[in-house]
């Protein structure tokens, strides 16, 4: 099953209401120029959100950047250096523990 995409949005002066996601199980995945922040919230669950991050150093795998949420928090995790993060097709990858109750969203300054 593929990663539905979390399109960004642009944050300016003029002020934004972000809008919110729920993740899909398969994970989930963006855009990346470099500037993106993920806000990840969650409600009545915790999770464990993972960034994969597809390189090697010396022929050895990169660990995964992981993040623990517990019951009602949020986190901005970003920027995403895309040398570092972004996949083959230029995105970032996101996996989730759970998905109960959380939402995320991409946010991208103007």
């Amino acid at each position: 099953m593929p990663r539905p995409a979390i399109v960004a949005q642009q944050v300016s002066r003029s002020a934004l209401t972000p809008a919110y996601v729920a993740p899909d199980v398969a994970g989930s995945s963006f855009s990346n120029g470099g500037q993106e922040i993920l806000h990840v919230k969650t409600g009545g669950t915790g999770a464990t959100v993972t960034i994969p991050i597809p390189g090697t150093i010396d022929g050895q795998s990169v660990a995964s950047k992981s993040y623990v949420l517990g019951t009602t928090q949020e986190r901005f995790i970003g920027p995403f250096p895309p040398n570092i993060y972004n996949q083959a097709s230029g995105e970032v990858y996101v996996d989730y523990s759970s998905i109960t109750t959380v939402t995320v969203a991409v946010l991208r300054p103007s």
